[in-house]
């Protein structure tokens, strides 16, 4: 606290961007980590063994268990549309993939912004400090001027350490937390196609059922 009132009026709104930088990186951290932690492997093991059964109802209820993992939200999309077209499918996950990709990204941007937002506060009252240091030394007798000098000069110096103190972890953070962002994206993007592609695949195994059942029905009508 003695430190922050030696550093001058822009110590205070630097300090109200590191809070808001805290806040955000837990919460992001929480999210990303914690509240979407899911066994991704595992989880479409599950799926691919119930596609395998032709169990599309214990696919679902799969997905239901994590119900609130992006990953569960865009596979469920396009188990829902399993009875649909290949092309049906895909739309929908795409669309489903673009509500939840923005749930991933939220509001890590603001962490650069943060970081650079304390970065110009400390110059700016580095600027003021030396500003004032020189003003006072200018008007000031003989025996003054020395400590006006330091006081100004120690409030340039505070702030922008202080600036850069802050500004660092936001910067460091946003590196991190974006780099986790697009391998969520990414992990999402290859198991939707993995599902995708599985599905397809019993289509076209369906497919090839129904026109075997046709063939033989006309053979057995043939020969009758």
């Amino acid at each position: 606290m003695d430190l922050l009132a030696k550093g001058g009026v822009f110590m205070l709104p630097i300090l109200m961007v590191s809070i808001g930088a805290l806040a955000l990186i837990i919460e992001r951290v929480y999210t990303l980590w914690l509240r979407y932690r899911l066994d991704e492997e595992g989880f479409v093991k599950g799926l691919m063994h119930a596609l395998d059964e032709q169990d599309f109802a214990g696919a679902l209820e799969e997905c239901a268990r994590a119900e609130n993992n992006p990953l569960s939200r865009v596979l469920r999309a396009g188990l829902l549309k399993v009875h649909r077209s290949d092309k049906e499918i895909e739309r929908a996950m795409e669309e489903e993939m673009l509500r939840t990709a923005p749930t991933i990204r939220k509001r890590i941007g603001y962490l650069a912004t943060l970081g650079n937002v304390a970065t110009l506060l400390g110059l700016l009252g580095t600027i003021f400090g030396l500003i004032q240091a020189f003003e006072g030394v200018s008007m000031a007798d003989p025996a003054t001027k020395q400590e006006i000098l330091a006081r100004g000069i120690s409030i340039a110096m505070l702030t922008t350490a202080f600036g850069l103190i802050v500004a660092i972890p936001c910067l460091l953070s946003h590196a991190f937390l974006q780099n986790k962002s697009i391998q969520m994206i990414e992990g999402l993007e290859e198991k939707a196609f993995t599902l995708f592609n599985k599905i397809s695949a019993l289509h076209r195994d369906i497919e090839k059922k129904e026109v075997r059942l046709r063939m033989k029905s006309i053979e057995g009508g043939r020969r009758a």
